[in-house]
């Protein structure tokens, strides 16, 4: 019988670091809720745990090994990257917008179509969930303008000094790459030590990812929340790019 924890509205998360595969059958799934209850999402963070399902699942819960992570000044910038980022820096009508209407970019990442992927993690109750968080100042996100219109960003959540990359999308070729480099420039300036992409895929490796043991991230994890909390200002534009140039 699955010894995974079915959790009520009250009920605390198991510690990965303690309880790592409850059911090794379904490695890395921690937990199952019927719900995302108030205050669960920062507390799963917190716990290096993040939720993953479809429309038709309860909350899955996971904190997977290996964890693939993203060393801020390990970003590769290609070449190519390096002309999309000084053509985008040079044009007067392009800009980065911080946390502005955050709402919306996590439904544009919820939208965009991807390759060999049908429908969206993204649900409506994430949405809900993840914009409560950025209103506690938690989740942030980074958009991409040209001439006014959108064509790329991400959200991510940051605890302590790990910011935690959610999704990106992109309306323009490159866009989410050049998203992605403005958080890495922006995570070295503010001494954080990881940007956590949970999953591990080609196009997260060719950008400098890498995995580690699960043990190695969540020990980094608790390290920094106990590190003396100094809040970072989400606010920069896109003069930070110029890091990469």
């Amino acid at each position: 019988m699955s010894q995974i924890s079915w959790l009520g509205p009250h009920d605390s998360f198991p510690n990965p670091l303690i309880d790592a595969d409850p059911d090794p059958s379904v490695p890395g799934l921690i937990a199952v809720s019927e719900q995302i209850y108030p205050g669960q999402l920062a507390s799963a963070y917190q716990l290096g745990i993040f939720p993953w399902y479809s429309d038709n699942q309860p909350i899955l819960w996971w904190s997977p090994d290996p964890r693939m992570v993203l060393k801020p000044g390990e970003f590769k910038c290609s070449d190519s990257l390096q002309k999309s980022i000084r053509h985008f820096c040079q044009d007067a009508q392009s800009q980065i917008l911080v946390d502005q209407d955050f709402s919306s970019i996590v439904r544009a990442c919820a939208t965009s179509k991807r390759k060999d992927q049908d429908g969206t993690w993204i649900t409506h109750e994430i949405m809900d969930a993840y914009t409560t968080l950025h209103e506690q100042g938690h989740a942030h996100s980074i958009a991409l303008t040209e001439n006014g219109q959108i064509i790329g960003g991400l959200y991510c959540v940051a605890f302590g000094n790990i910011v935690f990359g959610e999704s990106m999308f992109s309306r323009k070729p490159g866009a989410s790459k050049i998203a992605l480099a403005a958080l890495s420039a922006w995570s070295i300036q503010n001494q954080i030590s990881l940007i956590d992409c949970q999953q591990e895929t080609e196009h997260l490796r060719s950008l400098g990812a890498a995995p580690i043991p699960r043990q190695e991230f969540l020990e980094q994890l608790q390290i920094s929340l106990n590190q003396t909390k100094i809040k970072k200002s989400w606010t920069f534009d896109k003069v930070i790019l110029t890091h990469w140039l």
